[in-house]
């Protein structure tokens, strides 16, 4: 193994950042580092001087001159790691560059060095000014963010039953977000008992999360880990945007990218993660661009980087709750009681998988039960029989990624068939599968386990054959229902809830087919009454939303 200063095996392996050194730490031309000087001060620093340390917001911009910076992740015991050397030419930083969470790491002057600083506006102006700086950056810096994620490093650990409901809520969380941790299973790690120990705390707390500086997390709920982890933001009351971005899948995404990139003062609202329900898809083959497919997690985190780095806020773990559309600004209220004034507003909130109505459901979710098909799913289940219900694109996609780790899959739909419902390149790879089998005119009618889940049943509808299988996991993507409640009162509301735009809503303001009865609030995506529920078609309604959101803005007084 080739274990450089990075402190991970880096041998052989392309696809990590580690051993792609020229791109994760570039050294800029000289040139270049003329222009990123003009928009900073140079100073002087003495060996073992403290740049910025982990846990702070707003960290600083540094292109060293001369000498060189440790970049050290700090351990539970106070101790110090180097994780990286950085020398002359190159630069600190990474993704929480562009937002206000709180930074992951602490640098350290290594020796006596002179160095550039550019504060965090003077930072996006550079990057604004200078594309052919700021793609060198950006690459960069999302490069070394994957760098920790894979390797563990300058985040936290979680321990608990890997298979618990808890520990994938909350793996779930840190995975889609994009922040760093490593799992300690406890039910199959030999040292995880000796790690409870020594953290002084009762096993029945598991899961708990070990956040380095920090007190220990048990059980925390999302919202809860999110503050103490420095990932929400603050939200200043008083201030009002143009755009209000509510939801961060696809559609919102592209609206947060195409207003902030024309100017307009851009805040995105998310609940749980970037993505939506695309940012769980395993990969999506037919999305224009990627001949060879990307993951719905990959493509969303690209998105959030574009809006972050137009100037766009992104504040997650937060909910629409309630709005108020009586007068503008318009007020949405957050779950947390904090409330973002905003002259118009994207509705991005997207839609959710139905739930059966079956005994046990709500005792077997997420120890048995997913509405997501990742790498983190697929590993609960190698080798393993489960059982896919759905006919659409996200049953199909994630039929195909977890049949390539699993003994064999299920897919159990009412209808008689896929032609209807899915896309005709997923129901060709399905029909040649030897590893699926579709079960035609079913649906699931048991399910029953201990801790866990280990049988279901479903039935033939034509038939009344009934099938039990010792099945440990179901990947649930049926129906669709609009993440709406929050507007009920403001806008209106097909029969199923979801949001009816343009001649269906009435509208008169903008002439938008995104505009809502409520004039300045737009949806866009999957919550929109008769939109083509397809990642394409989602981005293509928020970048097009956003030319009515000017207009609209126009015609408005100045707030």
């Amino acid at each position: 193994m080739n274990q450089g200063e990075f402190g991970a095996d880096v041998s052989l392996d392309p696809s990590d950042p580690y051993a792609r050194r020229s791109q994760t730490f570039p050294r800029l031309e000289p040139e270049m580092m003329d222009r990123v000087s003009a928009f900073g001060s140079e100073i002087e620093v003495s060996k073992g001087t403290i740049l910025f340390s982990r846990g702070e917001r707003h960290t600083d911009f540094f292109l060293i001159k001369s000498g060189s910076i440790e970049i050290l992740d700090p351990s539970g015991d106070g101790s110090l790691r180097v994780l990286a050397h950085q020398g002359e030419r190159e630069f600190t930083g990474e993704l929480d560059l562009f937002n206000n969470r709180e930074n992951l790491v602490t640098a350290r002057a290594a020796e006596d060095s002179r160095l550039v600083r550019l504060d965090r506006s003077s930072f996006l102006r550079m990057m604004s000014a200078e594309p052919d700086i700021g793609e060198i950056v950006t690459r960069a810096l999302i490069l070394r963010r994957v760098g920790f994620i894979r390797h563990g490093q300058a985040g936290v650990v979680l321990i608990g039953p890997g298979h618990s409901a808890d520990t994938l809520r909350l793996q779930r969380f840190l995975t889609r977000n994009g922040y760093p941790h490593r799992l300690i299973d406890s039910d199959i790690d030999p040292h995880a008992g000796e790690m409870v120990a020594a953290l002084k705390i009762c096993a029945l707390s598991l899961p708990v999360i070990v956040p380095p500086g920090k007190s220990v997390l048990q059980n925390p709920a999302t919202q809860e880990l999110a503050d103490v982890l420095g990932l929400t933001e603050a939200i200043d009351p008083a201030e009002v945007y143009d755009v209000l971005v509510v939801g961060a899948g696809p559609a919102g995404l592209a609206a947060a990218v195409y207003a902030a990139s024309e100017g307009l003062k851009t805040i995105v609202i998310e609940g749980v993660a970037p993505g939506g329900q695309a940012g769980t898809s395993s990969k999506i083959e037919n999305y224009l661009g990627f001949p060879t497919g990307i993951s719905g997690q990959a493509l969303a985190g690209r998105a959030q980087v574009q809006a972050q780095k137009f100037g766009a806020r992104l504040a997650i773990s937060r909910m629409a709750v309630s709005v108020d559309c009586s007068e503008l600004p318009y007020r949405t209220v957050l779950d947390d009681g904090q409330k973002v004034s905003a002259k118009a507003i994207v509705v991005a909130t997207g839609a959710r998988y139905r739930k059966p109505d079956l005994p046990n459901y709500e005792r077997f979710e997420g120890q048995g039960i997913h509405y997501a098909a990742t790498a983190m799913e697929a590993q609960l289940c190698q080798q393993q029989e489960v059982v896919v219900v759905g006919g659409g694109n996200s049953a199909g996609q994630a039929a195909m990624f977890l049949s390539q780790w699993v003994r064999h899959l299920h897919i159990v739909v009412r209808g008689p068939g896929l032609k209807e419902t899915m896309s005709d390149y997923l129901i060709q790879r399905i029909e040649k599968s030897h590893r699926i089998t579709l079960h035609p005119y079913s649906e699931i009618s048991a399910i029953d386990g201990d801790r866990y889940l280990t049988s279901v049943t479903w039935t033939n509808r034509m038939t009344g054959k009934c099938e039990s299988w010792p099945i440990s996991n179901i990947f649930m993507m049926i129906g669709a229902a609009p993440n709406t409640e929050w507007l009920k009162g403001c806008v209106k509301l097909d029969k199923s809830g979801f949001v009816e735009t343009g001649i269906m809503a009435g509208t008169v303001t903008s002439g938008s087919p995104f505009e809502t009865s409520a004039p300045g609030i737009f949806a866009v995506g999957d919550v929109r009454s008769g939109s083509i529920k397809r990642v394409a078609s989602g981005v293509g309604e928020g970048s097009v939303v956003v030319q009515a959101i000017h207009q609209y803005l126009k015609q408005i007084p100045r707030l």
